[in-house]
């Protein structure tokens, strides 16, 4: 029986995860207080009024920064304000509140330095998430699979290289990958599997070290001919999930 090993969510798209022991889920929604902001590297073309998934390039992220890594940060939902630790002082502002953001894209433009396409700006939307499909998915990742990924490249893998949000124990390895368009029940929540996580870049930097140091897409490549690790899935009944709940597939 699979169960949840370790539940996260990323506030600010691109930088730190953030450990929860339970997340209340609605239907078709992703976690709360998951990716609602992002910070565009240059002109992104994002409207607010109207907001729409854009491609992870335009924004600050692992793929293309592995610095991020470097930077520790949390995110308290109930005031906005986003902490920083690195790169100087412990940094700390307000993220909806316009002198915040102000003061966050200064900090950041010092830091990224000539990783910067153009003015850094950090992005919102009611209701809108920074993902990288444009649907609102949950993520899980088998930890099963990631130690098979771990034989393959000879090294051992951080599991939150794949950044995703629930993270099972018990299931055999890769077995997540043949469980599209099937239903399950975790915790009090109901999904239905939509698609295989086709890995980028992003997992080949060390969330400890912020080191581009492992080829994992390549090696998924060349060893299995392709690059899947992970599996989306919508919430079609919701309810509340914690560490420790188990998956039971229909």
């Amino acid at each position: 029986m699979a169960q949840i090993a370790s539940l996260y969510r990323y506030p600010v798209k691109g930088f730190s995860a953030e450990a929860l022991d339970q997340a209340a889920l609605r239907p078709r929604h992703r976690f709360d207080a998951d990716r609602v902001y992002a910070i565009e590297n240059g002109p992104s073309g994002f409207d607010p009024a109207a907001p729409g998934h854009q491609p992870k390039a335009k924004f600050l992220c692992l793929m293309k920064n592995a610095r991020l890594a470097g930077l520790r940060t949390r995110f308290d939902p109930a005031t906005h304000v986003w902490s920083i630790d690195g790169h100087g002082a412990p940094f700390g502002a307000d993220l909806s509140d316009p002198a915040g953001r102000a003061a966050t894209e200064a900090f950041l433009t010092d830091f990224m330095r000539d990783e910067r396409r153009g003015p850094l700006k950090v992005l919102s939307a009611p209701g809108h998430a920074f993902t990288d499909v444009g649907k609102p998915y949950i993520s899980f990742i088998n930890l099963a699979s990631v130690a098979a990924v771990a034989e393959l490249v000879g090294h051992a893998v951080d599991p939150l290289r794949f950044r995703a949000k629930i993270y099972l124990d018990g299931l055999a390895p890769w077995q997540e990958l043949n469980l599209v368009d099937r239903e399950a029940t975790v915790g009090a929540v109901r999904v239905r599997f939509a698609k295989r996580i086709q890995r980028c870049a992003a997992t080949n930097v060390n969330p400890g070290t912020a080191a581009r140091d492992l080829d994992i897409p390549g090696a998924l490549l060349r060893n299995l001919d392709h690059m899947d690790c992970g599996i989306y899935a919508d919430v079609i009944e919701g309810g509340k999930l914690g560490l420790g709940d188990r998956l039971r597939l229909d």
